[in-house]
């Protein structure tokens, strides 16, 4: 295997882990949110268009879901205080608890299907857990293209 058919075999798993997880908490709520609360976690309050941008929605699309979000109060709005005419949006809370709890719910689901593996299986998680989590958090700590601190 090459390591372009190893990246796609670990994109094509984690796609299909994601599915059987939402299947077997049958949570309702869209996974947009999901992902909306966790890149709020990760990156701080954020523009309404640079928070679609991230969760790969369109803007307006994003605006009807912060527009839900607030409502249940998971997240809150401001003005920008560089651009008046800007919103940014920040999770609160509330939105961090929701979070949790998800992903604890996640986490119940799908133990039991790893429930029979080896501990050197155990340890090809864990190494490909902490990979994926060091190369990918250079991309929640680098500087979003627009933004001031990329602009510097």
């Amino acid at each position: 295997m090459t390591h372009d058919q190893g990246i796609e075999t670990l994109i094509v798993a984690a796609h299909a882990l994601t599915r059987v997880a939402a299947l077997e908490t049958s949570n309702e709520t869209p996974a947009a949110q999901w992902r909306t609360l966790t890149i709020l976690r990760d990156h701080g309050a954020l523009r309404i268009g640079e928070l679609a941008r991230l969760s790969r929605v369109t803007q307006p699309g994003m605006t009807r879901l912060v527009g839900q979000m607030t409502e249940h109060g998971l997240v809150e709005k401001t003005t920008d205080a560089a651009d008046s005419r800007a919103t940014v949006v920040d999770v609160t809370p509330l939105g961090l608890e929701a979070l949790h709890t998800w992903l604890l719910q996640l986490t119940a689901a799908l133990a039991p299907h790893f429930d029979d593996l080896a501990p050197e299986e155990w340890d090809a998680l864990r190494t490909t857990a902490d990979v994926l989590t060091r190369k990918l958090d250079r991309t929640r700590t680098a500087p979003v293209a627009g933004t001031a601190e990329a602009t510097r």
